[in-house]
């Protein structure tokens, strides 16, 4: 009885780990679709959660372009809140879907902070840069003002499918 017990414990540790593991992946994947669905005039900035950062955390946008905030399905709950109170997502939550277009004359650099993770360093900045009198998309020149940067999680979560796939071939084989 207590050598099932003890299996049936350590069997839903590591198919809690499985499911967390694979959960981190499907956010990945959503987070680069949703890039390639907006236009050069919005800059997404999404949550690293396995390393509790903003990603990317500096962008660089010129005035009239917009900052999308966006994380879904987070384990963890995270807000993105200015210091100087110009913006903010709200409360924490695992699903945040929130932009804010820096009009002309907001012209700055902009701290922001995830509340529940500031002691843990989740910070980020905004460059805003003056208003040149066209529009990103007019130029050629908007790919370089717009740096989105891909997070190199793409690494981490491929290596946590090595032990998900090993758990997997534990849980089939202990079910046989």
């Amino acid at each position: 009885m207590i050598k099932s017990v003890k299996s049936k414990f350590f069997l839903g540790i590591m198919l809690g780990i499985c499911f967390l593991s694979l959960q981190s992946a499907s956010v990945a994947v959503t987070s680069v679709a949703i890039e390639s669905e907006f236009s050069s005039d919005t800059v997404i900035i999404t949550v690293d959660s396995t390393n509790l950062q903003f990603s990317p955390s500096e962008v660089t946008i010129n005035e009239g372009q917009t900052v999308r905030f966006f994380w879904s399905g987070e384990f963890l709950e995270h807000n993105a809140i200015d210091s100087s109170g110009l913006f903010g997502s709200g409360d924490p939550n695992s699903e945040v879907d929130y932009s804010f277009t820096f009009d002309k004359g907001t012209n700055s650099t902009y701290s922001f902070i995830c509340e529940p993770h500031e002691s843990l360093n989740m910070v980020g900045t905004i460059i805003v840069n003056p208003y040149n009198g066209t529009l990103p998309s007019e130029t050629n020149q908007a790919s370089n003002d717009i740096q989105i940067s891909k997070d190199n999680t793409n690494l981490i979560y491929g290596l946590l499918a090595i032990p998900t796939f090993a758990i997997l071939l534990f849980v089939c084989r202990y079910f046989k």
